[in-house]
């Protein structure tokens, strides 16, 4: 864990830069100071051709971030990062904003119960 999971309207896809996102939201969360371990973040995008915004009455986009993460942070450092994050997020889609109506949105879930993984990723970063 982190995995992390962009769900955006089709009608953004040139624009959106979604392969440079997933870079940059991996790149945030392994700069948070070793809140994430990095062998664990997964990030994925799913493009929605299947939605509506509002009344439907114009051309609405939207961008939902999920960030999912086991327990075990405190709530300072976990706000910091997430803070940080959509920050980076906000700024990736800054002029497309400014362009049409966008919805941002990051929501974050943190487990309370355990998860079952396994992942051998984890021994490359290990010192």
């Amino acid at each position: 864990m982190p995995h992390v999971i962009v769900e955006y309207t089709d009608n953004i896809k040139e624009e959106a830069h979604i392969e440079a996102l997933l870079k940059k939201i991996n790149q945030s969360l392994i700069d948070s100071g070793g809140v994430f371990p990095i062998a664990g973040i997964r990030s994925r995008a799913i493009e929605l051709k299947d939605y509506f915004v509002a009344d439907g009455s114009e051309d609405d986009a939207f961008v939902h971030v999920a960030l999912k993460i086991g327990g075990g942070r405190s709530e300072q450092e976990l706000t910091k990062a997430c803070d940080k994050l959509f920050e980076m997020i906000k700024e990736h889609f800054a002029d497309l904003f400014e362009k049409r109506y966008l919805a941002l949105s990051m929501e974050v879930e943190e487990f309370s119960r355990p998860t079952y993984k396994q992942n051998n990723i984890h021994k490359r970063y290990k010192k």
